[in-house]
């Protein structure tokens, strides 16, 4: 199954000044993750995540498994590699579920929920 990086690219953290004609931080890391990504996963922009207050936020996702939530990311090339190297950790387990040991240094303490696979249709 392919996992999929969402990547809410209307994120702002709370110093973001629209007056400095700066990026927006969403922005600034979907463009990081999108030019570290070397195509085993899948990326897309989504605008708003409605996780506001965690700027800046991902969902990591495949059909069939266990789906997730994540925030409060800066927007550094180290950010998205992390996010890039649990999305294929993700991709390669069975059920979604990915050892805590396995896990990238970078994404720990930035899972803000976890969410059941849909059900299949009948």
């Amino acid at each position: 199954m392919t996992t999929w990086i969402t990547i809410c690219d209307t994120c702002k953290h709370e110093d973001w000044d629209a007056a400095t004609g700066a990026q927006i931080d969403g922005e600034k890391l979907a463009d990081l993750i999108e030019a570290a990504n070397d195509g085993s996963v899948q990326t897309r922009r989504h605008s708003c995540l409605m996780g506001c207050d965690r700027a800046c936020n991902v969902t990591i996702q495949a059909e069939g498994k266990l789906c997730y939530s994540l925030g409060n990311f800066d927007a550094t090339p180290a950010a998205a590699q992390a996010i890039i190297d649990y999305a294929k950790l993700h991709q390669e387990s069975t059920a979604g579920q990915v050892p805590y040991r396995s896990w990238p240094q970078e994404i720990k303490g930035h899972f803000v929920s976890r969410h059941p696979p849909l059900p299949v249709s009948k």
